[in-house]
């Protein structure tokens, strides 16, 4: 490598380790701005006093105000884990949003241009109109949301592989797929009665308000479990964004890496939006923001997109919930808000 080559790498080295630290800190600021917004009044450094006591009870001595107003309760109790759930769903959608694009080499593919979300709405629609699913009780609408989700992304790999497994093809598939589960979903909704209608149409907007310490849990899980393996991995994928036939000569797995990829992609997105309901835009706005300003190196840019996407569903969410008084707007709509505009700029943008 020249004297020239050096630099430039170590600058873009330098820019990266800055975008994510960067990112690191406007999300701990973030969460401190979230943790306040709430009936109980707390300032900026009272949430941060609160969750330091709440890890380290024995070694943060609380100010009186904040004993008798019981914030440590408040925030730990019920602030902190809508917070943390933004966070860690921000930060999968964007992350399998960032994979779906890699391995499609498609700027429009994510989770929800490729018809999981539709079919984890149909799963929910189904449950909620019709009371029929696999599971029962409070399992019952988010059971049936996962299952749908995971047999579209099973539907979408089998219906590709009888194509030959190409990028094409999946995409296809998944557009297909898209239009079909709407149309049951739509079905439902004329079938339904007025009630039932509007709780699914409540539960299509997404929403981080039933987020809760075990599904923060469960979410966790699965991302712990997934993500290393595809940083692991980044490499191939690197591979698979220049070409079926350059990886092939790079000796990758094509169709198995392909498939291994989109599974962890779906599963993550699965295990999210079974409890937030459709929260669109994260998986296809973020990964380009992050692509934009870092390059398009996976080792760096799933993770730089996951904190994107934990920013931008974070940040969407507080906006959420102070634009109104009074009012919590579903997170869903207002990352749709906040994601056209940025969606028609890469249109206007790619036509240039």
């Amino acid at each position: 490598m020249t004297d020239t080559g050096e630099q430039e790498y170590t600058r873009l080295t330098e820019k990266r380790v800055l975008f994510i630290v960067g990112l690191i800190l406007i999300l701990i600021a973030l969460a401190g701005v979230a943790v306040t917004l709430g009936s109980a009044n707390l300032s900026v450094a009272d949430s941060y006093v609160a969750i330091l006591a709440g890890l380290f009870p024995d070694a943060v001595d609380l100010p009186d105000r904040m004993i008798e107003s019981n914030a440590v309760g408040i925030v730990w109790g019920w602030r902190l884990h809508r917070v943390f759930f933004g966070i860690a769903a921000g930060f999968g959608l964007a992350i399998a949003g960032s994979v779906m694009q890699g391995v499609l080499r498609n700027p429009l593919a994510s989770p929800f241009t490729l018809g999981i979300a539709s079919a984890a709405s149909c799963g929910a629609s189904i449950a909620i109109v019709l009371g029929a699913g696999v599971f029962s009780g409070s399992l019952l609408v988010i059971g049936n949301a996962f299952l749908f989700a995971m047999l579209a992304a099973a539907a979408i790999y089998g219906m590709a592989r009888l194509r030959g497994m190409g990028s094409e093809a999946m995409i296809l598939a998944g557009i297909a797929l898209m239009y079909l589960f709407s149309a049951i979903t739509s079905l439902l909704q004329y079938l339904g009665t007025a009630a039932k209608v509007q709780e699914v149409v409540f539960w299509m907007f997404g929403s981080l308000d039933k987020s809760s310490w075990p599904k923060l849990g469960i979410v966790t899980i699965v991302i712990v479990a997934v993500i290393p393996p595809l940083l692991w991995r980044a490499w191939d994928l690197n591979a698979l964004a220049e070409g079926d036939e350059v990886a092939a000569s790079l000796g990758v797995p094509v169709e198995r890496s392909m498939a291994g990829f989109m599974l962890a992609a779906s599963l993550v997105t699965a295990v999210i939006i079974c409890f937030t309901g459709t929260i669109g835009f994260i998986g296809l706005v973020a990964p380009h923001i992050t692509r934009m300003v870092i390059g398009t190196d996976h080792r760096t840019l799933l993770p730089a997109s996951g904190l994107v996407g934990a920013v931008l569903l974070l940040g969407a969410d507080c906006l959420a919930r102070i634009l109104i008084p009074g009012a919590i707007i579903p997170v869903g709509i207002m990352t749709a808000f906040l994601g056209i505009p940025f969606f028609l700029y890469l249109f206007m943008r790619r036509d240039a």
